[in-house]
């Protein structure tokens, strides 16, 4: 078995339709989390909120931040998924049999979450501060004249803040994402595993 190293060998991020259709569908529902964790509203302030974003800037308005949702979701799922086969087959050269144990699985999954969620963070901060900055301009009633882009905001939070501004709420968005990402893959693995022995046991049985 040749063991690669694991972050070295990193993909060349291509655009997944599908995790671009994701981003699209729950976008609003990340800007509606946003403003009830950052402006501490209520749920019933929260749907005042949104019709009157809605009403001064149309529905457009509840797509705010979908591009650095898209730059942070589209390479996290290509970083996740490749590192994750890079360890798992790491993982695997450690065992007799060629098969993925539930524990390995939910290993691989961790570290290839953290791995993903370190890389994409500054899109991440991004996100938070348009979004929030946008909340603040609804809640006194001015428009913003316009909307910085995501490069823009990115060299703007470096200047402001330094390399360390791009990462910051570095050990929240770990201590999610790392055991977020071990429990979903374990979990799919065991699934798998469990139905293809009922099937192998139906084909036997039969």
């Amino acid at each position: 078995c040749h063991v690669r190293p694991v972050i070295s060998l990193l993909p060349i991020v291509t655009p997944n339709p599908h995790t671009v259709g994701t981003v699209t569908v729950i976008s609003p529902l990340e800007l509606m989390r946003t403003k009830l964790q950052a402006q501490h509203v209520s749920y019933r302030e929260l749907g005042a909120c949104v019709r009157t974003a809605v009403a001064q800037g149309g529905w457009r308005s509840l797509w705010l931040g979908w591009g650095p949702t898209a730059l942070r979701d589209v390479p996290f799922s290509a970083l996740y998924w490749f590192n994750y086969e890079l360890v798992k087959s790491w993982l695997n050269g450690f065992r007799p049999k060629d098969q993925t144990s539930v524990g390995m699985s939910f290993v691989a999954g961790g570290i290839s979450g953290t791995v993903a969620a370190v890389l994409t963070l500054p899109f991440d901060v991004v996100k938070t501060q348009r979004q929030v900055a946008l909340g603040a301009m609804e809640a006194v009633r001015v428009n913003p004249l316009h909307v910085d882009s995501t490069w823009l905001l990115l060299r703007r939070i470096r200047a402001e803040s330094g390399t360390k501004g791009l990462f910051a709420g570095f050990l929240p968005r770990i201590i999610k994402a790392a055991p977020s990402c071990a429990i979903m893959i374990s979990t799919y693995e065991f699934g798998k595993s469990f139905f293809q022995r009922l099937n192998q046991d139906r084909l036997l049985g039969g």
